[in-house]
């Protein structure tokens, strides 16, 4: 599996090459809600996109919303030649959402936190991203008590006290991107896996219960982010997941 990792200057000039079979592409940067594409990443968005955006209060949160939702379409248009308003989305059971025409074997996943986006593509396999801000002051171990397996957070007390956050949300990306891309969403316990807490880790999803066999069958990859951020990605080795 080939991954490309890369930011944007302009979503609307979508990505820069096309997704080869086998490759991964990456793509995050800032999410301005003052940008000049706004209006622009508005005029492709469906009917009901645009009625979800209205319902947004604050300005900042319906502008993020559009750029995140419009930067999909434009990407997904030039991958696939496809006009932008005419791409068509269904949702699976855990609201995951995915191309409708059964023809178009793209996969993708967006997240988006605080200012910071990110999208991700494969060829017909099951793929999740997420990214997460570093907040002040939170609980990370209450946390981390609640959802993580024994062996994590057993690894989260090895770090010092001022490095805990950051370790924090760096399991917590890896393990939401593999929930994410399995499709189940939080319906997956979080504590039936194990992930690396490490900065660079030369493997990063350790674990899977009760099947084993399970951590095989996926690659999990934290990928650069500004500082104050933590990301992943996670993608299936097979064509054989099935998402529901």
């Amino acid at each position: 599996m080939k991954f490309l990792f890369q930011t944007w200057d302009r979503l609307l000039a979508g990505p820069t090459v096309p997704v080869e079979p086998g490759a991964v592409h990456v793509y995050s940067g800032p999410l301005n809600p003052q940008s000049e594409e706004i209006e622009e990443l508005t005029s492709v968005l469906s009917d009901e996109e645009k009625q979800r955006a209205s319902r947004f209060y604050f300005e900042k949160n319906r502008n993020e919303f559009i750029l995140c939702r419009g930067g999909l379409r434009i990407f997904l248009a030039s991958y696939l030649n496809i006009p932008a308003p005419q791409i068509l989305f269904a949702y699976t059971n855990h609201k995951k959402p995915y191309l409708l025409d059964p023809a178009l074997k793209l996969k993708f996943n967006i997240s988006h936190t605080s200012g910071l986006g990110a999208f991700t593509f494969v060829w017909n396999r099951a793929i999740g991203v997420d990214v997460e801000a570093e907040k002040q002051n939170f609980k990370v171990e209450e946390i981390a008590e609640r959802f993580f397996s024994l062996k994590e957070r057993e690894a989260l007390h090895e770090y010092p006290p001022n490095q805990r956050a950051a370790a924090f949300y760096r399991c917590w990306t890896r393990k939401e991107a593999y929930i994410k891309a399995r499709g189940e969403g939080l319906s997956h316990p979080l504590a039936q896996f194990d992930v690396s807490l490490d900065e660079k880790p030369e493997q990063t999803l350790l674990a899977t219960r009760p099947d084993q066999a399970e951590a095989g069958r996926w690659i999990l990859e934290p990928f650069a982010v500004p500082k104050g951020f933590a990301g992943a990605v996670a993608v299936s080795l097979s064509d054989s997941w099935v998402e529901k």
